[in-house]
């Protein structure tokens, strides 16, 4: 392969931005594609700024990277959350969510599985969330995120003949600076959710992108259509905090 690019949406603040840089440590090149712009640009990183829940500019900007690179390797992470409960959930609230969680997500493969497709290999890893299991006021989120592993394993199928592995990665509760805001350290809510963590501690940013790391490596191209929960342990018991 002649290039190593890889993708990553949302990637200016978060998790994404851990994604990013791990990436770059990786020895990747990264095109960011993001509505906001990063604190700054680090070496080897490209911003491409768009609005993801915007289709034809979504379209619009893929059929531009892909005219001028060959991107093998996608991270989709942008996303975002609207808490309600079924009865408080708004169309609105669907639509954009949906529009962002679900539709970007499957615009931005169309655009990039023909080339992997042509050069024999292909990586697609999917940030969906421990939500997607279910969780009070995330009925929008919630469906979405599951809807995110439908498409992850229906990919994998669909292109594992052709190299292309297709995975998603759900995060539990990670200490993002938008959860922190919600959620301040010390704060009894804040010490409840740690509680309920097997591992006892929040995770971080770089947890996750340690985990894209993996699914990215050309070595992992026996492992498709699964979903890694890094979530320190919270799977596995009923805890309901992520």
């Amino acid at each position: 392969m002649t290039q190593r690019i890889v993708l990553v949406t949302g990637g200016s603040r978060g998790i994404g931005r851990a994604i990013v840089h791990r990436c770059l440590e990786d020895g990747y090149a990264v095109i960011n594609l993001d509505k906001m712009e990063p604190a700054g640009l680090l070496p080897g990183e490209t911003l491409q700024q768009v609005d993801l829940t915007d289709a034809a500019a979504t379209q619009l900007i893929m059929k531009k990277i892909t005219e001028t690179h060959q991107v093998l390797r996608v991270v989709n992470n942008a996303g975002f959350i609207r808490p309600a409960s079924l009865e408080e959930a708004t169309l609105d609230d669907f639509e954009a969510v949906c529009a962002l969680n679900l539709r970007a997500p499957m615009l931005i493969a169309q655009a990039l599985v023909p080339g992997m497709r042509s050069a024999g290999f292909g990586r697609i890893v999917n940030i969906s969330s421990r939500a997607a299991l279910g969780k009070q006021d995330r009925t929008v989120y919630a469906a979405t995120k599951a809807g995110l592993l439908g498409m992850t394993r229906t990919w994998a199928l669909e292109y594992a003949p052709f190299g292309i592995t297709s995975n998603a990665i759900g995060p539990g509760p990670i200490e993002t600076e938008l959860f922190t805001s919600g959620n301040p350290p010390g704060a009894p809510k804040t010490k409840q959710i740690i509680e309920a963590i097997p591992v006892k501690r929040m995770g971080q940013p770089h947890d996750i992108a340690h985990a894209v790391s993996y699914l990215m490596d050309d070595r992992t191209g026996f492992v498709t259509g699964q979903v890694l929960y890094v979530c320190g342990g919270m799977t596995v018991g009923l805890g309901n905090a992520a």
